[in-house]
């Protein structure tokens, strides 16, 4: 089977991608998704507290305000506005789900992309658009005896709904993005919970809110309300992002906020110091939440920094020899976000793999195309992640722009489009230049690196 284009992914990027074929009268493209249902990290996620950390006026596409009836929207709310993207745009007989895709090849004298699902069939393309994210890989820690624990174990990507936690005696492993949510509704039920810190995070105040039913009736009735409100959160993180590429100093307002909550949550001097981190704010993900101070305070919550040496079958046991009794463990410890398009394979013009291409780190012309991939484009790729401010903004540029070069295809006949290398390695030069006075190479170890290299973020504003 044939198609004009192949997107790879079911989330925001892809489904947004999707609605901008539909509207400029593109109608020959499939969507692809190796899971049984869309939304991306959004459905893969469901980890108990979970929401978004962005507001929710700009964590929607511009073209499709929505009823949000809180300021942070939970997961709920943000897969009912993906599915009612699909059903407004008649996307539904586009999607094909439960198709992953093992190995994508481009063949220069055919110009087409070969792509070969999970189950052995194959799809040709004139064009593929990647839309898989950064952060849909779990990574399980390499500890010791990990596979040797008895009791019930799972990542935070891939929650086990069938235990109940209640009176359990919880080992939580990392203190990133999800356990700062999900630890504070866990610690409700289960009768201890442990939680195993490598470095503290810099957590800030999040003001979450329910909307008013007047502030929900004046968005619908002055459409300019919602904008401005949109754009003001637009403008605070481009403020936040100042102080992580311009100069550290910008961020002293968000360091009060910080300081006070963490002085206001926590009032053992012991602990407290435990949640200082060690490095400049913005060099890890900031996060934000209300609860996790306050769950750290708990008295059946405790907060364990010395490193773990091993897992025993029903136990924790750190290096200081001290050994911690777990019923079950949940595993915070992120994704292989910088492990773009893994597991997939993809050849280039004369069968360059791209995973050969980065071998030093993954880099892209905007972060959506790599010379030597002709008509392969990328959403959400290399350095297009945001420290202070939506992906959702950053992935309707970037739809625009791919948009932009299909239609440049057609218009001029031409059978394929590839990124000049040297077009590539000038954006490339800028973007390690930008990136070497900000935080993100100030020296701490985060996803947001590879060898201290930033591969993740977009150094400006």
């Amino acid at each position: 089977m044939s198609h004009q284009v192949v997107i790879i992914g079911a989330g925001f990027g892809g489904i947004g991608m999707a609605i901008a074929l539909k509207r400029a009268g593109l109608e020959d493209f499939v969507i692809l998704d190796r899971a049984d249902d869309l939304g991306g990290t959004w459905r893969d996620n469901s980890y108990p507290g979970l929401t978004c950390d962005i507001p929710s006026q700009l964590y929607s596409f511009s073209f499709r305000p929505w009823p949000w009836t809180r300021r942070f929207p939970a997961r709920e709310e943000i897969l009912a506005y993906l599915h009612a993207l699909v059903a407004e745009h008649g996307l539904r007989p586009h999607l094909r789900l439960g198709a992953g895709v093992a190995d994508a090849e481009f063949d220069e004298d055919q110009a087409r992309w070969t792509l070969t699902l999970g189950n052995g069939e194959t799809l040709q393309a004139t064009a593929v658009v990647c839309a898989v994210g950064q952060l849909g890989t779990p990574v399980l820690p390499d500890i010791g005896g990990r596979d040797d624990f008895a009791g019930p174990s799972w990542h935070s990507a891939r929650w086990n709904h069938q235990v109940d936690l209640a009176g359990q005696r919880v080992a939580v492993v990392g203190t990133g993005a999800s356990a700062i949510q999900f630890v504070p509704e866990i610690a409700k039920a289960a009768a201890h919970v442990d939680v195993y810190q490598r470095s503290a995070p810099y957590v800030l105040p999040k003001a979450d809110r329910p909307y008013r039913d007047r502030e929900l009736a004046l968005f619908d009735r002055v459409p300019a309300v919602r904008k401005a409100e949109r754009l003001r959160i637009f403008l605070y993180g481009e403020l936040l992002t100042s102080g992580f590429v311009l100069s550290p100093k910008m961020l002293a307002a968000p360091m009060a906020m910080w300081r006070r909550q963490l002085c206001t949550a926590i009032t053992d001097p012991e602990l407290r110091a435990r949640c200082v981190p060690d490095y400049v704010m913005g060099c890890k993900r900031v996060v934000f939440s209300n609860d996790w101070y306050p769950a750290l305070a708990r008295p059946d919550v405790e907060l364990v920094t010395e490193p773990i040496e091993r897992i025993v079958p029903d136990a924790v046991v750190t290096a200081d020899g001290a050994v911690h009794p777990a019923d079950v463990i949940i595993y915070g410890t992120g994704f292989g976000a910088t492990q773009f398009l893994t597991p997939m394979q993809v050849s280039g013009r004369g069968g360059l793999s791209l995973r050969q291409a980065w071998r030093d780190g993954a880099q892209a012309y905007l972060g959506i195309a790599v010379a030597g991939f002709p008509n392969f484009f990328m959403l959400y790729g290399p350095n297009t992640n945001l420290g202070g401010n939506s992906i959702i903004y950053m992935l309707e540029g970037q739809i625009g722009y791919v948009l932009g070069a299909l239609q440049a295809l057609s218009a001029h006949h031409l059978a394929w489009l590839d990124v000049r290398p040297d077009v590539q390695d000038s954006f490339n030069d800028w973007v390690q230049s930008a990136s070497r006075s900000s935080v993100w190479e100030s020296g701490c170890h985060s996803w947001y690196t590879v060898s201290g290299r930033n591969t993740n973020n977009w150094p400006d504003h």
